[in-house]
C-alpha cells in the first residue's frame, strides 16, 4: 500500500509530540514535513520542540518549518500552565543537530500542495489553524488540491477546556478556524468529546515505558508531567491524549465513530468566542462540512500507540 502523504502542522506540546511520534512510527504514513505554529507556547519554542521530537524519534531527516507567530487578528494566548514553560516539560531540552528550515511554513505548505498531484496531500493540524488559513488565503488555488484535513480541535458535548465554550486550538485563532471550516475541504474533526475518552492511565504509561526505547521512555516522562494538570482538573486517572487521535484515525479509522455535521465557528461573542457549533442533530439545514468524531475504542487506541512507539 502506498503511504498517505501528510504535513503535520503543530504547536508541541506533549500530546503533539505523541502524535508526531506515532506518525513517524507508522508505515501507512509519509511525513513530508512539520510546520510549527504559535499556540501552546510561542513559535520559537514550538519550532524547537518539533525538531527535538524528530531527533528523539530518530527522524532528523524530516524538515521542520516555522510559521505564524500570532493569530490572524488576535493577541496570542498560550498554555504554559498545562504544558510547562518549554511546552515539553518532563524531558531535557536540547539544540537538535538539524537546523530549522529557512523557508516559511506557509510557503512550504503552498509549494507542497502545488507540486504534488492534486488530492494526494493530507493536512494534519494539531494546534491553532493559523498556518492553514494563511496558506488558503494567500494561495486559494491550493484549497482544491488538498485531499483532506484531519484536525484536533473543538468540542460540543464536552464544552471547552480554555473557556466554558471553547477548546484551546480553536479559541486561540477562531478567525483562522472559520476560514478553514468554510473552505470546502473534507474535514475530520477530533473534538474534546473523543479525546477525553483516551486517558493516559498509570497502567498505560507503564506499558509505554516498558518498551524501553528512547522515544517511549521520553514520551512516558512527558506524559507524567502533562497529565498532572488534567488529573487535578477532572479528577481522573491520567489525562486526555488529544492530538494522537488525528494520526490514529488515519491509520485505523474503524476504531472511531462519528457523523457528518455542519460546524460553524463563533468569532463575534465574548462569552462563546471560539465555540465550535456542531449541528449534531441536523436541525439547521446547513450544509455538512465535517466528519465530527464522537467515540473511540480507547484500549484499541493505546494498543496501537504503545506498539508503534516501540518501533522507533
Amino acid at each position: 500500500m502506498t503511504p498517505r502523504k501528510i504535513i503535520i502542522d503543530t504547536d508541541p506540546g506533549q500530546d503533539d509530540a505523541a502524535a508526531i511520534m506515532l506518525a513517524f512510527a507508522s508505515p501507512e504514513l509519509e511525513v513530508l514535513g512539520i510546520t510549527a505554529v504559535a499556540g501552546n507556547v510561542p513559535l520559537s519554542r514550538t519550532a524547537l520542540n518539533a525538531r527535538i521530537v524528530a531527533e528523539i524519534s530518530g527522524r532528523s531527516d524530516i524538515p521542520v518549518y516555522a510559521g505564524a507567530e500570532a493569530p490572524l487578528k488576535r493577541k496570542l494566548v498560550t498554555a504554559e500552565h498545562v504544558h510547562g514553560k518549554t511546552g515539553l516539560d518532563g524531558v531535557d531540552i536540547f539544540e537538535p543537530a538539524r537546523p530549522l528550515e529557512q523557508a516559511h511554513a506557509v510557503d512550504f505548505i503552498i509549494e507542497t500542495l502545488r507540486t504534488n498531484p492534486e488530492k494526494t496531500i493530507t493536512l494534519c493540524p494539531l494546534g491553532p489553524l493559523t498556518n492553514i488559513a494563511m496558506a488558503f488565503e494567500r494561495a486559494p488555488d491550493t484549497i482544491a488540491r488538498v485531499a483532506q484535513i484531519v484536525l484536533m480541535g473543538g468540542g460540543f458535548f464536552e464544552g471547552g477546556n480554555i473557556t466554558p465554550a471553547a477548546e484551546f486550538n480553536i479559541y486561540v485563532d477562531p478567525e483562522s478556524a472559520k476560514i478553514v471550516f468554510a473552505a470546502g475541504v473534507p474535514i475530520t474533526m477530533m473534538p474534546l468529546d473523543v479525546t477525553h475518552k483516551v486517558l493516559t492511565t498509570r497502567t498505560r504509561v507503564d506499558r509505554l515505558r516498558a518498551n524501553g526505547n528512547r522515544a517511549s521512555l521520553e514520551m512516558a516522562s512527558m506524559l507524567e508531567f502533562f497529565e498532572r494538570y488534567d488529573e487535578q482538573k477532572y479528577g481522573t486517572d491520567g489525562g486526555p491524549l488529544h492530538d494522537p487521535t488525528v494520526i490514529a484515525w488515519l491509520i485505523d479509522p474503524e476504531m472511531f465513530t462519528g457523523r457528518n455535521c455542519n460546524v460553524e465557528i463563533e468569532t463575534g461573542s465574548e462569552l462563546t468566542l471560539g465555540a465550535t457549533v456542531v449541528d449534531w442533530w441536523k436541525v439547521t439545514g446547513r450544509k455538512e462540512n465535517a466528519l465530527v468524531i464522537g467515540d473511540v475504542d480507547a484500549d484499541r487506541f493505546f494498543d496501537l500507540f504503545i506498539e508503534r512507539l516501540g518501533r522507533l
